[in-house]
């Protein structure tokens, strides 16, 4: 690595290709959902390997433990912690808050990666189809309810940052604000569709609100791309067949997944950028109607709705 305080490119031990390198992270606090497992685990893994203090946000206990001793083992890092969050349950969510805010310490990088994909219907213990109310109803009352501290943390020179993990299968996705639970008619793969274009729409809208009131917190999307994890194992079984016996050459490994989300947590490129879909550590467009903000500000106002938060954008947005 560079000076410190310098980024650039090194040749990674475990793969025959240049990743990028951040400058260490030591005066920094990221809260990571899903990091035991897959994607947020390679997440929470690299960002501690920055010196960050990382707090991984997970509803397994007895897997935490282990996931915590491992990477504080292979990152020399004892800041790394677990804290139960079932995103799965809204009272869940407010008690991992507390808990968090009784630690009285900053927040500087919140990524919004856990997930749930192409299970079967089933309902969260809050009564909301399992694909919405987890992977984007849970996060966006997280985000709302973590935005103070959040504010409190960044400064104009060094904004906080919201990552949020969405995913190509957006582009297929419809949003069907008049039947979100798919109670008419149940796919999995169009209610996890249908979540990760919500996460979208959620992100850009947020980033505008933090921007109307000139708030020191952005608010990125990323594509980690397809990424061998326990996700698929709810699918097709040719699909499972296909990852396993093709799965070094069709898709990334949790590590090269996580990239982007850490490129989002850290880069000294993205200071002060907000409102972008990232993928390969690059700005592409997502699907059009993500930029829809009417779209962006029903749902907003929905969401509010079902989990019982104020909705600021008539106080924030005038245009």
């Amino acid at each position: 690595m560079g000076p410190e305080g310098c980024s650039g490119l090194v040749l990674d031990a475990g793969t025959p290709e240049l990743i990028t390198v951040f400058p260490p992270q030591p005066d920094r606090v990221a809260i990571v959902t899903g990091g035991t497992d897959g994607i947020g685990y390679a997440t929470s893994r690299q960002l501690a390997r920055l010196r960050m203090h990382v707090i991984i946000a997970g509803n397994n206990h007895s897997k935490a433990q282990d996931v915590v001793r491992r990477i504080k083992e292979e990152t020399s890092n004892d800041k790394v912690e677990f804290l139960y969050c079932d995103l799965a349950s809204m009272r869940s969510i407010r008690q991992f808050v507390q808990n968090f805010k009784k630690k009285k310490i900053p927040l500087h990088v919140l990524v919004n990666n856990a997930g749930v994909m192409m299970v079967p219907q089933r309902k969260t213990k809050d009564g909301f189809e399992e694909h919405f109310g987890v992977n984007y109803l849970g996060h966006f009352l997280l985000t709302n309810l973590l935005l103070d501290d959040l504010k409190a943390s960044g400064c104009p020179s060094r904004s906080a940052r919201v990552v949020t993990v969405s995913s190509a299968t957006h582009y297929v996705g419809e949003l069907h604000m008049d039947d979100l639970q798919g109670s008419r008619s149940y796919s999995p793969h169009g209610a996890y569709a249908q979540s990760k274009l919500a996460l979208v729409l959620f992100a850009y809208h947020l980033q505008r609100l933090l921007a109307a009131r000139g708030s020191p917190v952005t608010a990125n999307v990323v594509d980690p791309g397809v990424v061998d994890t326990d996700l698929y194992r709810h699918v097709f079984w040719g699909t499972r067949l296909v990852q396993r016996v093709l799965g070094w050459w069709v898709f990334k490994t949790p590590d090269e997944g996580a990239r982007t989300s850490v490129y989002a947590a850290v880069s000294p490129d993205l200071e002060g950028i907000g409102g972008r879909y990232l993928y390969n550590e690059r700005e592409t467009k997502s699907l059009r109607v993500t930029y829809d903000q009417d779209l962006q500000r029903h749902l907003w106002a929905t969401s509010c709705q079902m989990t019982s938060i104020a909705d600021v954008t008539a106080d924030t947005l005038w245009e």
